[in-house]
């Protein structure tokens, strides 16, 4: 399988991801070369704040003999805010790179532009739609830590805004052993199409309001925030603001071999004293993106050497 644009996490089947894992792990170990893509520039355009994806792709590229343009908030930053279309934007920015890295609010952005860049086109998130490269680096961080592919998943919070979720729902669904229990509150809960998609697959889920019900069973907690920014009235976020925090509490129901993840940032979801117990691996998780961006980035290459 050949990667043109990176997407949707539907795009990918479990052969493409034991490979990604394969060069991942790898690339961790410092097997790779760092002039790999020496002459490559890659374009990281923003249209929304991000830390953890921004720099990692950034570093990724240039730890890869890459190099990187940018600009820090192309909404403001850039032509868009004379009025120029993402489409335009695109036709032109293209021609200045070899890879372009998009986040944009707009659900779907990445799909448009994808259809008018003659380079790759990297889905970094797109409004409250997906967000498939942190997708691939939160199961390459859950199979590091679970050998077999037998488990269950909790995800919590945030369920209809979240796009990490949206994107992971969609890779497990490749796993047939693998249970999900989705956590929210009813008016946050998993968008129609990713429920359909999931049943498509027949994959094993229950969605729930019931938080402390499923902690002893689960093996892998992944914690999400409310999404402040998709909510067009403060006070309906108000409302489920603080409803499922992981704290010294929640960790004593808890199994001892569980996990605790995060796709960050975390407001108040996860109390910091939380951050020192060896469950606790989103800031490792975090780490993986560098490694795991940087297999995509060979792969969309042809410069995968395994």
């Amino acid at each position: 399988m050949k990667l043109k644009h990176i997407i949707s996490a539907r795009q990918f089947d479990r052969k493409i991801l034991e490979k990604i894992f394969a060069l991942t792990n790898q690339i961790k170990a410092g097997k790779y070369k760092n002039d790999a893509l020496y002459g490559k520039i890659m374009a990281t355009l923003f249209y929304e704040p991000s830390t953890r994806t921004r720099f990692s792709f950034e570093s990724a590229m240039q730890r890869l003999g890459g190099r990187v343009i940018s600009t820090e908030n192309a909404g403001e930053f850039s032509s868009a805010a004379k009025g120029e279309t993402l489409e335009d934007t695109i036709r032109v920015v293209n021609s200045y790179c070899d890879v372009i890295v998009l986040r944009h609010p707009k659900t779907g952005a990445s799909e448009i532009a994808s259809q008018y860049s003659q380079v790759p086109i990297i889905n970094a998130g797109d409004g409250e739609g997906e967000h498939p490269t942190q997708a691939i680096l939160d199961i390459y961080t859950i199979f590091s830590k679970f050998n077999k592919k037998t488990f269950t998943v909790a995800m919590v919070g945030d369920l209809k805004y979240g796009r990490t979720v949206h994107s992971l729902s969609c890779l497990l669904a490749l796993y047939p052993n693998v249970k999900i229990v989705f956590i929210s509150p009813k008016a946050l809960s998993l968008p129609k199409s990713v429920l359909d998609h999931l049943r498509k697959k027949h994959v094993d889920f229950v969605g729930t309001e019931d938080f402390r019900s499923y902690l002893s069973v689960v093996d892998i907690l992944y914690q999400t925030r409310i999404q402040k920014e998709r909510f067009g009235d403060i006070r309906e976020y108000r409302k489920y603001y603080g409803k499922f925090i992981i704290d010294k509490k929640v960790l004593s129901f808890l199994k001892k071999t569980a996990v605790i993840m995060h796709p960050l940032p975390r407001v108040n979801e996860i109390t910091p004293e939380v951050d020192l117990d060896p469950r606790a691996i989103y800031f490792e998780q975090a780490q993986n993106g560098i490694f795991s961006r940087m297999a995509l980035l060979l792969l969309l290459f042809d410069k995968a050497k395994l």
